[in-house]
C-alpha cells in the first residue's frame, strides 16, 4: 500500500519536501495544505527591487501540482492534529488521515503594541501581499522600525525604491543578534556613508497618519515623517493549532537531528521547527555566545590564534546560565571548529586591512586587520555571525 503523505505548508521547506518525496517515491500518496500560493519568501527583496517579476516568486502552480498528483487544499488552514488517530482537521471541516506529517507552516510577521501600527501605508515586508501593498504606494521616504536580520534582508530593496531610508531600533546598536557592538559600528558606518540614517536606542510611541503621510513619534520627542512605514520587529512561529495534540513544544516544534518530533511520523521543518545546534548540542534558543566572550579569546594581547585547548578553556571561563551545564566534550568540539575558523581568518589577513563584502561590492560585512609577525599593533579579528564551520 502507498504511504499516505500529508505536508503542512507550502513555503520552501514543504515544498522541498513534496518534490523529494515524489522523486523518491513515485506512487507516494502526497496531500498539501496550504494557507498561501507555493512561493520562496527569500526571493521577495528581488521582486520589491524589480529584479524579477511577480510570476518568479512562485515555486509550483496548480497545473504543476495536478501534473505532480499532488491532492492540494488550498486556501485553508490546520486547527488542530491529533497524532493518535493520524489525523488533522482543515478550518472548512475536512478531516485527512496520514501516515507521516512534514509540519513546515512557518512563521508570520510580529508588531509591537505601538498605537497606530495597524494604519495605512504601514506594512510589515513578510509575505508577498506585504510588497505588493508597499508598492502600491508612495515610498520616497521609508522608515524601518527594527535593524535586525529581517530589516537587512531587506535593505537593498528598500534602499533602491526610496530616496530617503531612515532606521529605528530600540537597541543601543544594529543587528543586535548577530554583531557585536564593534562590527556594528563599522557596519553603521558604511551604510550612513550611503546615506541611510539610524536612530538607536530609540522606542516607537505612536505613528500617526498626517495629510496623507505618515509621522513616527519616538520617545524624547524626536518625529520622523515618512511615505511608508515597514515593520521588521520579528516573528512567531505558526504553532497555534497545535495546542492539544500533545507534541512537544518550546519556543518551536522540538525536533531531533533528523526533523522527528516527540509524536511518531510526525516530522517539522523550517521556521516552525527547534532543533539542536550542533555545537553544543543545546537546544538552539539557548545559545548564548556572548560577544565578550569571543572578543576575549580572539583579542588577544599576542595577536596569536589560540589552540583548541586554551580556547576550549577561556571558552567555560566564560560560560553562564544553560551553557555552564555544557558537557566537555561538546565545548571542546565546538573549540575545534572555531579554532580552525580563526586560523583561517588570520591566514586571510596577511594586509593591514581586508574588507569581506557580498558578492555585489556592497558594504563591508566584517573587517579583519593584521599588523603581521613583529608589527607593534596585535592582530585583530572582526567575526561576524553565529555559525563558525569547521
Amino acid at each position: 500500500m502507498a504511504t499516505r503523505h500529508v505536508i503542512i505548508g507550502a513555503g520552501p521547506a514543504g515544498m522541498a519536501a513534496l518534490q523529494t518525496l515524489r522523486a523518491l517515491d513515485a506512487e507516494a500518496e502526497i496531500v498539501l495544505v496550504c494557507d498561501e500560493p507555493a512561493y520562496a519568501r527569500m526571493v521577495i527583496p528581488y521582486y520589491l527591487q524589480g529584479n524579477i517579476e511577480e510570476q518568479a516568486v512562485f515555486t509550483a502552480d496548480a497545473a504543476w501540482l495536478a501534473e505532480e498528483r499532488i491532492e492540494t487544499h488550498s486556501n485553508c488552514r490546520v486547527t488542530s492534529v491529533n497524532p493518535d488517530a493520524r489525523s488533522i482537521e482543515l478550518d472548512d471541516g475536512t478531516a485527512l488521515s496520514y501516515d507521516k506529517l512534514l509540519i513546515a507552516t512557518g512563521s508570520r510577521a510580529t508588531r509591537p503594541p505601538i498605537e497606530g501600527a495597524d494604519g495605512e501605508g504601514i506594512v510589515n515586508m513578510w509575505t508577498l501581499e506585504d510588497a505588493k501593498a508597499y508598492l502600491a504606494g508612495p515610498t520616497d521616504d521609508t522608515v524601518i522600525v527594527g535593524a535586525g536580520f529581517i530589516a537587512f534582508t531587506i535593505l537593498d530593496a528598500i534602499a533602491a525604491r526610496s530616496k530617503n531610508v531612515s532606521f529605528v531600533e530600540i537597541e543601543p546598536q544594529i543587528l543586535p543578534r548577530m554583531l557585536d557592538a564593534e562590527a556594528a559600528e563599522c557596519f553603521e558606518a558604511a551604510l550612513a556613508q550611503k546615506g541611510i540614517a539610524f536612530h538607536k536606542g530609540a522606542a516607537v510611541e505612536r505613528i500617526e497618519q498626517a495629510d496623507g503621510r505618515r509621522r513616527i513619534h519616538i520617545a524624547g520627542g524626536t518625529t520622523l515623517d515618512a511615505d511608508a512605514v515597514v515593520m521588521a520587529t520579528g516573528i512567531l512561529p505558526n504553532l497555534e493549532f497545535l495546542e492539544g495534540s500533545g507534541i512537544a513544544i518550546d519556543h518551536g516544534i522540538v525536533v531531533d537531528e533528523m526533523l522527528r518530533s516527540s509524536a511518531p511520523d510526525v516530522y517539522a521543518a523550517g521556521d516552525v521547527a527547534q532543533g539542536l545546534e550542533l555545537g553544543t548540542e543545546l537546544a538552539a534558543r539557548d545559545i548564548r555566545w556572548e560577544a565578550t566572550v569571543v572578543n576575549r579569546v580572539v583579542r588577544r594581547p599576542d595577536g596569536r590564534v589560540p589552540d583548541a585547548a586554551t580556547l576550549e578553556t577561556e571558552l567555560r571561563a566564560g560560560l553562564s546560565g544553560p551553557l555552564a551545564e555544557v558537557e566537555d566534550a561538546a565545548i571542546g568540539r565546538f573549540a575545534e571548529r572555531a579554532c580552525t575558523a580563526f586560523q583561517r581568518l588570520s591566514e586571510a589577513a596577511e594586509s593591514d586591512i581586508r574588507r569581506i563584502a557580498d558578492l555585489r561590492n556592497g558594504p563591508p560585512v566584517a573587517v579583519v586587520s593584521d599588523h603581521g609577525p613583529g608589527a607593534s599593533e596585535p592582530s585583530q579579528l572582526a567575526v561576524i555571525g553565529a555559525e563558525l564551520v569547521g
